[in-house]
């Protein structure tokens, strides 16, 4: 910001200097430091202000220090334990965990075994020589057993314990409080503390940034400092952080009087005087730290706090009081929510680790607590909103939702100008469309009004499906990657099932049974089995041609393509023809995943190229085949990846038009390789996979008009809430849907066309029975699929190092 007094414009980009940070101390333009300190907080963390789901667990109220403001601390009680037991630890966090919390915030005393004898014969008895050592067991307890992420407050400590404690804690915090020698003197609020004395906390605020902990630390004013003393206070954080980058969030919090403490009479600083020093840590902390005040503490100045640069609400509780201020009770997120509203925010739950050490998680997170982070984030590093996870039914599936977003006040000119430009079928740029993924509360709200409105405008109220069936002819590949849990190879061996590879005779029976049933579609793909060759395929299109002449064959990857016609020594667009003349229809725009190859790199690195499938989509279109159109998400990946393959798909569509339709497929983690081994998220949050139709229908509009929805990932409830956000298909009845059961989804493997149409009807539609190309049923087609009987057992005949007669290894060329 701009190194100057005064009302001078902020700017992000430069650092106030000590002298001018200084001179803030005599500023009394409280308006103009706030009006100022928003706009920097704006330029940092834009219209979302944050709060995290806790659980706070007091691990022991024993403390060797005597701060003369606290009630937390207190000698031994007769008849009270001084530590809680793992029993008592874990009851707390699975009510958490039960009531949708994030984070388990363990606050203690620091060292208590350094003064009573109590608590070291406890520890002892616990079987631990110290404090610290207790808590990591707790803490590690806590994290395997609840997948709750553990905060860790402390106390005074060196970098070796630290870094102890970082394997086990998704963050750690200790408060500077302040940084004036003289409030540590007799008479003083922290005399008879040595772990209060500045030196002392300073230390391991720099001891956490060598340790590379992610830190929160702040400021308790109202206890006797001046506003100076504060400023002072602040540039020690801010030069521990420029060395090493590792606070996260800072707290100013305002000193609250307590009954039965030395400061029970001690003036509490008021309201203003709080405003004040917000923005005055805003102004020298600039527009990347997060700075937190505490709702329970200010409670009728909440919108206040927000507008003086705030952009973060701490821990909120909705299973146990904050035991430090017991007397001050946490709001519900529902009124948070509505406060942060009328400031013209949205509110959004995040995790104890913040976005940007969780997207630099190498550096800053532990290998053994990355994954569990990973778990709970969105693809913004925020916390999902909710327990939903894609393709989990049943009980399993029960949620603690967010609670519902109020409405903003007033008009948002700027998404407004978006969604004009996405109903007048302009293209967005990338940084549009990852703004529209990363809308919450009212803006979410009406990104999926606007893109319902454009559906219906677009393509009308009718709502269609394919009868079709799926046939995954082997379930061996040559490839490795880290998303798939269907294919079986050298290195995927313990994952369900057993590897297979289907005949010809049993394509050409599921074929004709499809027929019977009334599908007019069949889709195949498969792994990339290192015996196929380009006749291999040709011969599958033979044989379901042969069965039944017919039948739409939908089939085979752009990876699968460029695998045949490699093994044949052809050009992709010649080998496409010979396809097509053998009896191929159209093709499956899968393989696609992401088409960005910095995630690529990450998810299937011996995979086609981005600008490999896009080459190999393109020549099927000039061969006069159509294709679908995906996008895997919800993994690795973050919003300006989906905007980059939103980009090139509309781009494709541009040139060539041959795209039918665009289908989002949240990534299904259950099962996944990557997933297991703590490299992804367990797919996007319930928003965000809402958000990729809705986003997907603006802005590919109006060049691929037809959106998707997967049964198959989002269960019949999801299609419904998919139907009301844009999209305007719910793809294929499937009969055998083989590959997101392998990845441990839940939503079955046939949603035959009573079902799709009361899906429709429930989102208050009319149903269509389309073919691949979007033509009506057949009448025919359509009386048999109403009356299809039961499937009859599949064959899967195991795959065999020799080819058997009749087999697909068999035709290889």
């Amino acid at each position: 910001m701009a190194g100057a007094r005064g009302g001078e414009i902020v700017q992000a980009d430069v650092r106030l200097d000590e002298e001018c940070a200084l001179a803030l101390s005599d500023d009394t333009d409280l308006a103009g430091l706030m009006a100022r300190a928003a706009r920097l907080r704006d330029a940092g963390f834009g219209d979302t202000v944050t709060v995290s789901r806790k659980v706070f667990i007091p691990l022991t109220q024993l403390c060797r220090d005597v701060c003369h403001y606290c009630t937390f601390a207190h000698p031994p009680r007769r008849g009270q334990r001084a530590f809680l037991s793992p029993d008592e630890v874990l009851e707390i966090a699975r009510a958490g965990a039960r009531m949708g919390c994030d984070e388990a915030l363990f606050t203690l005393g620091d060292k208590p075994e350094r003064r009573y004898g109590v608590a070291r014969e406890e520890l002892a008895a616990l079987g631990h020589a110290s404090t610290l050592s207790y808590l990591r067991a707790m803490a590690a307890l806590v994290l395997e057993e609840t997948g709750l992420l553990p905060h860790l407050n402390a106390g005074v400590m060196d970098e070796a314990e630290l870094a102890g404690l970082r394997e086990v804690s998704a963050s750690q915090g200790l408060m500077i409080e302040t940084t004036a020698e003289r409030l540590s003197a007799r008479g003083g609020p922290h005399f008879g503390s040595p772990d209060k004395l500045p030196a002392a906390r300073l230390a391991t605020l720099e001891a956490a940034g060598r340790a590379r902990v992610p830190f929160t630390t702040g400021l308790l004013i109202g206890i006797g400092e001046t506003r100076r003393e504060r400023i002072e206070a602040l540039l020690a954080i801010r030069g521990s952080h420029e060395r090493h980058g590792h606070v996260q969030e800072v707290i100013i919090q305002n000193f609250r009087a307590k009954a039965g403490t030395r400061m029970a009479n001690a003036p509490e600083p008021s309201l203003e005087d709080h405003l004040w020093t917000v923005a005055v840590a805003r102004l020298i902390l600039g527009p990347d730290v997060s700075i937190q005040a505490p709702p329970n503490l200010q409670p009728d100045g909440l919108k206040a706090l927000i507008d003086a640069g705030i952009n973060d609400w701490g821990g909120v509780s909705p299973v146990t009081p904050d035991h430090v201020n017991p007397e001050a009770p946490w709001p519900a997120l529902a009124m948070l929510g509505a406060v942060t509203a009328r400031a013209g925010k949205v509110l959004a739950p995040r995790l104890a680790t913040y976005p940007a050490y969780i997207a630099a998680r190498a550096t800053w997170l532990d290998a053994r607590v990355a994954p569990h982070v990973l778990h709970r984030a969105d693809a913004a590093g925020l916390a999902q909103e909710s327990g939903w996870r894609v393709g989990i039914a049943g009980e399993s599936a029960v949620v603690i939702d967010w609670p519902a977003a109020p409405a903003l006040p007033g008009p948002d000119s700027a998404l407004d100008a978006l969604l004009d430009r996405a109903f007048a079928g302009r293209e967005l740029d990338e940084a549009h469309i990852a703004r529209l993924f990363d809308a919450r509360g009212d803006r979410a709200r009406r990104v999926f009004e606007a893109a319902d409105a454009l559906r219906r405008e677009a393509v009308g109220d009718t709502v269609s499906y394919v009868v079709t069936r799926n046939i995954n002819y082997t379930n061996v590949c040559a490839y490795t990657c880290g998303f798939c849990a269907f294919s079986k190879g050298r290195q995927n061996q313990h994952l369900r099932g057993r590897a297979y590879e289907l005949d010809l005779a049993e394509i050409q029976r599921r074929t004709r049974e499809a027929w019977a049933r009334g599908a007019t579609e069949v889709c195949m793909q498969g792994g990339i089995h290192p015996d196929f060759s380009g006749e291999t395929y040709l011969a599958i299109l033979s044989a379901v041609k042969e069965a039944v002449p017919d039948m739409h064959v939908h089939a085979f990857s752009a990876l699968e393509v460029r695998h045949g016609a490699a093994t044949l020594s052809l050009p992709v667009p010649e080998f496409l023809v010979r396809l097509k003349e053998a009896g191929l229809g159209s093709l499956p725009g899968t393989a696609a995943e992401i088409l960005d190859d910095e995630v690529r790199a990450l998810i299937c690195p011996d995979k086609l190229t981005t600008q490999e499938w896009l080459e190999t989509v393109r020549d099927a279109h000039r061969a006069g085949l159509h294709t679908t159109s995906t996008i895997m998400f919800g993994h690795v990946d973050s919003y300006r990846h989906w905007a980059r393959h939103l980009l090139r798909l509309r781009r494709l569509q541009s040139e060539t038009g041959g795209i039918t339709e665009f289908v989002p497929l949240p990534f299904l983690h259950m099962e996944a390789p990557l997933y297991l081994k703590g490299g992804t998220r367990q797919g996007p949050s319930r928003r965000e996979a809402l958000l990729m139709h809705a986003v997907g229908r603006l802005a590919l509009h109006p060049l691929i008009p037809n959106i998707q929805a997967s049964w198959v990932k989002l269960g019949a409830g999801g299609l419904v809430e998919a139907l009301q956000v844009g999209a305007n298909d719910i793809g294929g009845t499937l009969m055998d849907e083989s590959i997101s059961r392998a990845a441990g989804g839940a939503h079955g493997q046939e949603f035959p066309p009573d079902r799709m149409e009361a899906a429709i009807s429930a989102a208050g539609r009319l149903a269509r029975q389309r073919t691949t190309l979007y033509a009506d049923a057949p009448s025919r087609q359509k009386q048999r699929s109403y009356a299809a009987e039961p499937l009859s057992p599949r064959i899967e005949p195991a795959a065999g190092k020799r080819a058997r007669a009749g087999s697909l290894t068999a035709l290889r060329g």
